[in-house]
């Protein structure tokens, strides 16, 4: 009889999504005048909780000063998503707006 190859039984933790009360927020307010594709928005993040690196037309980048530790991306024009991804088991997402809403 052929042995049975060892199977690994442990495995990473699954990802977790967390959305701070600022972004649901700001999702709401978007959702409702309905000027925004919040398609667009569920799209980057679906890409950014499967681990997926952003394409170059988000411009997604790190934040500096007060904002050090988050990241923002351009979802179009000056629509943007700031988020935080400093752990490899969860993504949080911070808020949604414009330069002028965001970083007053």
């Amino acid at each position: 009889m052929a042995k049975q190859e060892k199977t690994q039984k442990r495995a990473d933790r699954p990802k977790q999504c967390a959305q701070t009360s600022e972004f649901k927020k700001s999702w709401d307010r978007y959702n409702r005048a309905g000027r925004r594709d919040m398609n667009d928005v569920r799209k980057v993040m679906a890409m950014l909780f499967l681990g997926q690196q952003l394409p170059a037309e988000y411009l997604d980048h790190a934040l500096t000063g007060d904002w050090s530790g988050f990241r923002e991306c351009h979802i179009g024009g000056d629509f943007l998503m700031v988020y935080e991804n400093t752990r490899p088991d969860l993504i949080t997402f911070v808020d949604l707006g414009s330069h002028s809403e965001l970083f007053q």
